[in-house]
């Protein structure tokens, strides 16, 4: 089966169980896989950072990697000739979230002393996006999220991250299989998507 990945899947992200992050040679199988078929944005995911600790291991497997944190601003989703990587974890989403809102909170008495608006008070989600990505931690959405792992969930992935993301539950890691990718992301390619405002 032959995928054209480029079009609706510009970004990908997979999710694996603390345990099995642990099978770092699953998980460069997997991303070979990916970079097979001409995945060129993904993100790695595990709540204790097991995979970003295993980042040289796997990415010396991958040939023609970046490191998503380490590319250029221009580079990051519009680099074609390689494959890029992030790697992200629990505490990532953790400290991004203080660090929004501290940034907030700063705004919040900067309007306050100057006697300003109430309404410049009053925080939303637009305002969280834009404090998130101030503080570098806003990071591209995923089109399509991989839970690879015995829990049914994201894992803690960040959640303002998959506001319109699919996500699909793959299974155990050990028993992954070619075949069952291929079909995920067929499924997710042939969907019709209507983003409401």
């Amino acid at each position: 089966m032959v995928l054209s990945v480029g079009g609706k899947l510009r970004y990908l992200a997979i999710v694996v169980g603390s345990e099995e992050a642990f099978q770092t040679a699953k998980v460069t199988k997997l991303l070979q896989w990916l970079e097979a078929i001409g995945m060129k944005h993904v993100c790695l995911y595990d709540m204790e950072g097991v995979l970003k600790k295993s980042k040289e291991a796997i990415l010396e497997k991958i040939n023609n990697t970046t490191v998503f944190q380490e590319a250029d601003e221009n580079d990051k989703l519009l680099d074609q000739k390689h494959m890029t990587l992030e790697f992200a974890s629990y505490s990532d989403g953790k400290e991004a979230v203080a660090k929004a809102a501290n940034l907030l909170f700063a705004k919040y008495l900067q309007s306050a002393n100057s006697d300003g608006d109430p309404d410049e008070r009053i925080f939303n989600e637009p305002h969280m996006t834009e404090a998130l990505r101030a503080v570098g931690c806003g990071g591209p959405e995923p089109d399509l999220l991989l839970v690879y792992g015995p829990a049914r969930c994201h894992l803690g992935f960040p959640a303002w991250r998959i506001r319109y993301t699919e996500i699909v539950h793959m299974g155990s890691l050990k028993s992954m299989r070619y075949g069952s990718l291929m079909k995920a992301i067929y499924k997710f390619t042939m969907v019709r998507q209507n983003y409401g405002k």
